[in-house]
């Protein structure tokens, strides 16, 4: 059995958690902004393939406690590399640390760097060349104050990147979090599911992956494959278990939504180039006067928030027409804001239910909820 530990946004390590156990992983403790985990490989193989939540699987290689600089050469010169991985794959490097004493992370990953290379010559009389943008091979590095672990990125690209090519948009929530707020909501697959907003429709998509039971990881590559001892027949299966799986993309109660016509665009393309096109209902329309497509479902969104001076004046009056709008017409429906606003449940008008801390990237976030009660207009 390996150590591993996968990094997801913070706010969903018990999600993690959850589904790293439904893969055979073990010893499964969260920390903040990760879970570690033992497995096997093929646990490892189906962690990247299956799990919506995790940024990446990392292998743990080495670990121990360090004082100077040249005790972490000597920890990563002390790893066996060529039995791991060969001379002829590209590599990378990088360093993250929390409180460590050490002045340069710059040069520590020159050293890391250093004793990889060492230690590839020693044993084959070569080494890896480096490429920083699109290695074959990851190697991280996490520091504390006194303790330094190496870890083999099994995943390669993140897991949030799903395998298909997406139109750009500004400031695009990250697929991994979009399924963790998904997740959040309790969403039944059954249940209509309305996206008012939907940008680049990174929730949408995320939600017909999720109905349709498509493994997140179908149709890409991962780090893994690159590795020494990787199993492609045992590999191989767990694919082809997943694609059996996989239903029919088909017409479901998803409906998305968005005040800009580009957006919309957008979020077709991105649904066109992930096969789901057929799946999900889409329109140009204001939320402020749209009707809901169901007597009952869930409705969720990441509004905008604005940092300067002119947003914040157009949403504080945006945010009570928006309240005002959810009373009157979505009576049935429980509704969720994903927003780093925290102004918004005093502008909104509406009572939350709930309000859950996450985080996109540094930023700090809520998911609020709002249930709203039909035939009276007011929230439990």
């Amino acid at each position: 059995m390996e150590h591993f530990f996968a990094p997801c946004p913070r706010g969903l390590e018990d999600l993690l958690a959850g589904e790293l156990k439904s893969v055979g992983a073990t010893d499964v403790a969260g920390v903040a902004g990760g879970v570690g985990f033992r497995g096997d490989w093929p646990c490892c193989y189906r962690a990247n393939l299956e799990s919506r939540v995790a940024t990446r699987i990392l292998w743990r290689v080495a670990g121990a406690r360090y004082r100077r600089e040249e005790d972490i050469y000597r920890l990563a010169y002390d790893v066996p590399w060529h039995t791991l991985f060969d001379a002829e794959r590209t590599l990378r490097v990088a360093v993250t640390a929390i409180r460590s004493p050490l002045r340069s992370l710059d040069f520590i990953t020159l050293k890391v760097k250093d004793a990889v290379c060492d230690r590839f010559r020693a044993e084959r009389g070569r080494r890896p060349s480096i490429d920083t943008k699109s290695p074959d091979v990851r190697l991280q590095v996490f520091l504390t104050s006194d303790e330094a672990t190496l870890y083999l990125d099994t995943s390669g690209e993140p897991l949030y990147k799903r395998g298909f090519k997406r139109a750009k948009v500004e400031a695009p929530l990250k697929e991994n979090l979009a399924a963790g707020i998904l997740m959040l909501t309790d969403w039944q697959r059954d249940e209509p599911l309305l996206d008012p907003m939907c940008g680049s429709g990174t929730l949408l998509i995320e939600a017909a992956q999720l109905a349709l039971d498509i493994a997140p990881g179908l149709g890409r590559d991962f780090g893994f494959e690159r590795l020494a001892g990787f199993d492609q027949a045992r590999w191989r299966r767990l694919v082809q278990d997943a694609q059996v799986r996989r239903r029919l993309a088909a017409p479901l109660a998803l409906f998305g939504s968005d005040l800009y016509g580009d957006q919309v665009k957008r979020a077709r393309e991105n649904l066109a180039a992930a096969g789901l096109q057929d799946v999900v209902q889409l329109k140009q329309a204001n939320l402020l006067e749209l009707s809901p497509p169901a007597p009952a479902g869930v409705l969720v969104a990441n509004p905008p928030y604005g940092a300067r001076l002119g947003e914040k004046e157009e949403l504080a009056d945006f945010y009570p027409r928006l309240g005002d709008a959810l009373k009157q017409r979505f009576a049935g429906w429980r509704c969720y804001f994903f927003s780093a606003d925290k102004d918004l449940p005093k502008r909104i008008g509406l009572r939350s239910s709930r309000r859950v801390p996450l985080y996109n990237g540094a930023l700090e976030c809520r998911l609020y909820e709002y249930r709203m009660v039909a035939g009276t207009a007011k929230l439990t």
